[in-house]
């Protein structure tokens, strides 16, 4: 089993910048693939980033250029700097780690940007 610890998320006003942390713990070994995704309220969860174990980052096309993915594979953490933020980022983010052929979801973090 693989457990995730997510922080930092908040509220925060348009423009405005928060970094997103998830730690991984317990069995770690074999992690490719971590990533953070979003969900409002009535939509499906969707991708904001994911970054492979080689360093390879994908970004959905409306966080791109205001959102940065990277990894610490020492820490087992993944981060998440969200600049430029805006009201349409507002959502629950929730951290996912691929390990062999699972996923595992962190318990989700709230981020509010206010207009």
């Amino acid at each position: 089993q693989v457990q995730l610890v997510e922080s930092g998320g908040g509220l925060v006003q348009a423009g405005g910048s928060l970094r997103l942390s998830c730690a991984a713990s317990g069995s770690i070994a074999g992690i490719n693939a971590m990533g953070w995704y979003r969900q409002t309220p009535g939509k499906q969860r969707e991708l904001v980033a994911n970054i492979a174990s080689g360093g390879t980052t994908k970004y959905a096309d409306s966080v791109k250029g205001r959102f940065t993915i990277s990894r610490d594979n020492g820490k087992n953490t993944v981060y998440l700097q969200m600049n430029s933020l805006k009201p349409e980022d507002t959502a629950v983010y929730y951290c996912k780690v691929v390990r062999t052929v699972l996923n595992y979801w962190g318990q989700g973090t709230q981020v509010t940007v206010s207009s």
